[in-house]
């Protein structure tokens, strides 16, 4: 996602940071690993064993376990009180949380003008069908993300877009939602605005321009192997039984009025190329698509916010007449007043996960300041990566290991950003191959654990469709564990560097090329 800050995190930028901990815990150091440690065997029981895929259930398990932290705590909990406050108010933090809540309101704006139906309409003229769509999925959700610098803007938007319609079109869900996630990978990691991008240069001391421009050979060949794989995949793996062709699914709506809509996305892509903040540039593609609604038809100003007030208020009743106030009988059981309309709703979706996030930030904080991560990152420099492969090798490991508790890909990436650069200029390593390493593997795996941010967040978008359309059940939300698997484009990333790491492959050292002048955002 773009953002304007690099900062924030505390696990700071400067490789040669060697202060002592701030927090002293019972076991030593590693003993600060247990809050998210906990948290992840907590995850993996709840979504992995017992296939409940419910985010605040995680909420919960975050919980419980920065509580049983503290009970770790050598002296006065204060100090670890104090942290958990400190990481909840990073802005690395709020920058995921921003991005969720602004892609939500323009994913659900868009929605309510009939899109959906543009797409399905689109696809079937064109002869797409549901083989063929999580393929082109892939590309268009990559498109995106790469435009506006945001793999989760890009996951919550296709998320409530593309998928209803590829799941009426015939398309596999499970196969259809990874390949969203695997085109928010590929924005992520190569989008020139993207944060991971930024801050993977900057805390490597390279120009952003030439780490994007020297990671294109591996973005390039996970993304072909990605595209010939959803289409493999694609022709084998059936989709769900849904009853009626799609436009009858669809109702009277399907034609091709919503693709005016491209229009409101197109608007977002223009105005974050040319080097806006991602908040406006969602914000003026909320605004088009709000005018676009109200002048062609494609939805009513309630249908995009509304206050339905109790109609015994006689305020109620005079303002009834404006667009956005409805006055309603509050008086049969469970009928109240409320605010409504796509607004509204594609911002309350993200609410517990919200939460979440903090809480994980939190943890990540916590081991930071008991000195986990130095004491992780010490032992790999001084015992594992003993030559350039496996240096290298050991900083794929390593960018995964961070991820699997940090699952807030730039959080993550902050995290391990020190070791990394420890690691790389002890053996020579250019800047750029460093950033590429880093970056790569925290945006992709970011997209794939099934507790990440990014796959938490398109499942909070999964969750809401059978509440949008009548059709849609229960049965055609994809649980975050099924998705892993069908994230090609991740899983190929990794490897790419994995490859890479084994074999020499692409690698670069500081004497073959030298970084122009960072380019800090």
């Amino acid at each position: 996602m773009s953002t304007d800050q690099t900062d924030g995190f505390d696990g700071g930028v400067s490789a040669g940071d060697d202060s002592e901990p701030e927090i002293d815990f019972y076991g030593g150091k590693l003993a600060s690993a247990f809050p998210l440690v906990f948290f992840v065997v907590w995850a993996i029981v709840q979504s992995g064993v017992l296939r409940v895929s419910d985010t605040t259930g995680l909420v919960a398990g975050m919980l419980v376990a920065l509580i049983f932290g503290m009970f770790l705590v050598k002296g006065s909990w204060a100090g670890y009180a104090n942290t958990i406050f400190a990481g909840m108010t990073q802005r690395v933090a709020a920058t995921a949380i921003v991005a969720w809540l602004w892609a939500g309101m323009f994913a659900e704006t868009i929605q309510t003008g009939q899109f959906v139906s543009g797409l399905v309409w689109a696809a079937e003229a064109a002869g797409i069908g549901g083989a063929v769509f999580p393929a082109a999925t892939f590309i268009l959700a990559g498109l995106l993300a790469t435009g506006i610098g945001s793999g989760y803007g890009t996951t919550v938007a296709f998320t409530a877009l593309f998928f209803p319609a590829g799941v009426a079109l015939g398309a596999n869900p499970a196969l259809l939602f990874g390949a969203i996630l695997s085109g928010a990978v590929f924005g992520d990691n190569l989008a020139p605005v993207s944060d991971t991008t930024i801050v993977s240069a900057v805390t490597q001391d390279a120009d952003i321009g030439g780490v994007v421009a020297s990671r294109f050979k591996y973005a390039g060949v996970a993304a072909v192997l990605s595209f010939a794989a959803y289409l493999g995949a694609g022709a084998v793996m059936d989709g769900i039984s849904v009853a009626g062709d799609a436009s009858a699914i669809l109702g009277s709506n399907v034609g091709p009025t919503g693709l005016l809509h491209l229009l409101s996305m197109a608007t977002v892509i223009g105005t974050a190329i040319a080097g806006r903040h991602i908040v406006e540039a969602i914000s003026w593609g909320i605004v088009v698509a709000f005018v676009l609604n109200v002048v062609f038809g494609l939805a009513d100003v309630s249908e995009m916010l509304v206050f339905r007030a109790s109609d015994s208020l006689w305020i109620a009743r005079e303002l009834s007449v404006l667009p956005f106030v409805e006055a309603i009988n509050t008086s049969p059981e469970g009928v109240t007043s409320s605010v409504g309309g796509s607004l509204y709703a594609g911002a309350q979706g993200f609410f517990p996960l919200i939460v979440l996030v903090l809480l994980i930030v939190a943890g990540a904080q916590i081991m930071i300041r008991g000195g986990g991560f130095r004491a992780i990152q010490d032992f790999l420099l001084e015992s594992v990566a003993t030559t350039v492969r496996r240096a290298e090798l050991t900083m794929v490991l390593g960018t995964a290991f961070v991820n699997s508790m940090i699952t807030i890909n730039t959080a993550a990436e902050i995290a391990i950003a020190p070791y990394i650069a420890r690691l790389g200029e002890r053996f020579n390593i250019n800047s750029y191959r460093r950033a590429n390493i880093l970056d790569a593997n925290t945006s992709a795996l970011g997209y794939i654990f099934p507790w990440s941010g990014g796959v938490l967040v398109g499942y909070a978008a999964l969750a809401d469709l059978p509440t949008k359309y009548d059709w849609f059940t229960r049965g055609m939300v994809v649980d975050p564990t099924e998705v892993v698997p069908f994230v090609f484009h991740g899983w190929l990333l990794v490897g790419v560097f994995v490859f890479s790491a084994l074999t020499g492959f692409g690698l670069e050292y500081i004497s073959d090329r030298e970084s122009e002048e960072v380019a800090r955002a």
